[in-house]
């Protein structure tokens, strides 16, 4: 680490918001009010609740932040951690805010969060603090179909999503899109196929429209595509298992090295990630996995030689005192937050390229904007048309067929099949990471005073949120 970097105080999660934001609007011409008005989080609500278990009354703390509402409802996940606090929630507010507009999802900015361990409570306790937490947002329009959406963050999932929907409908028990309260929840209560590998396949969408631009590639210092590149991946939840499980299986990616909260397993000839999955259900880490080297420091993962490294855990995890060790090409930032302010600019200093969280992290609110609607129309996605468009492509294949037109069955099988849910899903989430990443670039490749693609993604997503707000007479 250098000495500059060493004197140099680490900016908080919160901190490194603000400078990234603080960076772009100093590119925009935006009144001072407006600039405040945007910045700003609208909201916090803290609550402190009491539920009996285990023969007391434990006390739990959580938070609802609403940043924006210059659209309704507001979203952004939950989660359940013991780092959760303020600071971090209107951060991630925030973010959900600038991340929304960048990808055109009609939604304000929000996250909630509650300071606990899941892994202490079984099931059914965890059921009663989740059932309470949730009444108490309720109960102040905290959680509603039309004013304030959460999904599944760090530490909950479908399991949580069915319960907090559920307990809506308890207090609700007359409005009709009550399951649209909530999204990420399991396909039976609600859901939406694709919905839990949403953000894992946005990151793999975002790699693609990436390797389709050679000018970008070369800019990373790299060729070609996505087949054969060496990935670094930094926790393998739910989004880092989906991004390294797709990348490997369909882009012919190899995925060299894999960190976890107990160490990392390195195989320069790539790892069965399904196989490597499974032993971390099983066990509750990497050691002990036959599939590769084990390394008891998991986070000398993150400085591997390697052509992408995609952290996906927590925030903060390349910071001042190891960016100037990271020897990536190309990083994408498939968690909210990875890169710190400071590490940000060590990077760009030292030419890798940073597909922001902004951007890259966005396939699972992009997907829930997905399962909102299907929620509020009542109906799944392809149930009018699918066997209609089947029928249709019959018609052409059958007047080919009488022309003396020869096609493969399998090409006919293919052709024929109308789009179900789960393709209009992933149809519909490629679309939005190719558009968006569109519209960043080109604001990154035509402004000379912009240098990256966060200050680019900022541009775009601050753009439109003035615009709205100047839309409703601000």
């Amino acid at each position: 680490m250098s000495a500059a970097a060493a004197a140099a105080p680490e900016p908080s999660f919160r901190h490194s918001v603000d400078i990234m934001f603080n960076r772009a609007v100093s590119l925009m011409d935006l009144s001072p009010g407006l600039e405040e008005k945007i910045r700003v989080c609208n909201a916090t609500y803290t609550v402190r609740f009491g539920v009996r278990l285990r023969g007391r009354v434990h006390t739990f703390t959580g938070y609802r932040s609403v940043h924006s509402e210059h659209m309704e409802p507001v979203k952004g996940g939950i989660r359940f951690a013991q780092s959760v606090n303020q600071d971090e929630v209107e951060a991630l507010a925030a973010l959900m805010t600038f991340k929304c507009a960048l990808v055109e999802a009609p939604f304000g900015g929000s996250k909630g969060g509650l300071c606990i361990d899941p892994r202490q409570w079984e099931e059914d306790e965890l059921e009663r603090i989740t059932r309470r937490f949730a009444f108490e947002l309720i109960k102040r329009d905290l959680i509603h179909p039309s004013q304030n959406v959460p999904a599944p963050d760090m530490g909950t999932g479908e399991r949580e999503m069915a319960w907090i929907a559920d307990q809506y409908r308890r207090m609700n028990t007359t409005d009709i899109d009550s399951p649209a309260c909530v999204t990420g929840k399991p396909l039976d209560a609600g859901g939406i196929l694709g919905r839990v590998e949403a953000t894992g396949r946005g990151v793999q969408y975002a790699l693609r429209e990436f390797f389709r631009h050679p000018e970008d590639v070369a800019w990373a210092n790299m060729t070609g595509g996505l087949s054969g590149k060496r990935v670094v991946v930094q926790g393998l939840g739910n989004v880092g298992y989906h991004a390294a499980k797709f990348l490997s299986e369909e882009d012919g990616a190899g995925v060299i090295a894999v960190a976890e909260h107990d160490g990392a397993i390195i195989n320069d000839e790539g790892i069965d990630i399904e196989a490597l999955r499974t032993h971390i259900a099983e066990t509750g880490g990497v050691r002990g996995f036959a599939g590769g080297t084990y390394r008891a420091d998991g986070h000398a993962a993150l400085e591997m030689e390697c052509d992408i490294l995609i952290p996906a855990a927590m925030e903060g995890v390349i910071n001042l005192s190891n960016a100037d060790r990271v020897k990536a090409r190309l990083i994408i930032e498939a968690a909210n937050g990875p890169i710190t302010a400071g590490a940000d600019e060590i990077l760009r200093k030292k030419g890798i390229v940073v597909i922001p969280d902004l951007y890259a992290n966005a396939g699972g609110v992009t997907v829930s904007y997905f399962e909102w609607v299907k929620n509020l129309s009542h109906i799944r996605f392809g149930r009018m048309e699918r066997r209609r468009e089947e029928a249709r492509h019959q018609l052409l294949l059958d007047e080919l067929g009488g022309a003396g037109v020869n096609l493969s069955a399998e090409f006919q099988r293919k052709y024929l099949q109308g789009a179900d849910e789960l393709e209009l899903v992933r149809s519909g989430l490629d679309d939005t990471m190719r558009e968006a990443y569109q519209r960043m670039r080109e604001v990154w490749r035509e402004r000379q005073d912009v240098p990256d693609l966060r200050i680019a993604a900022y541009l775009c997503a601050i753009d439109k949120v003035a615009k709205s707000y100047r839309a409703l007479g601000l």
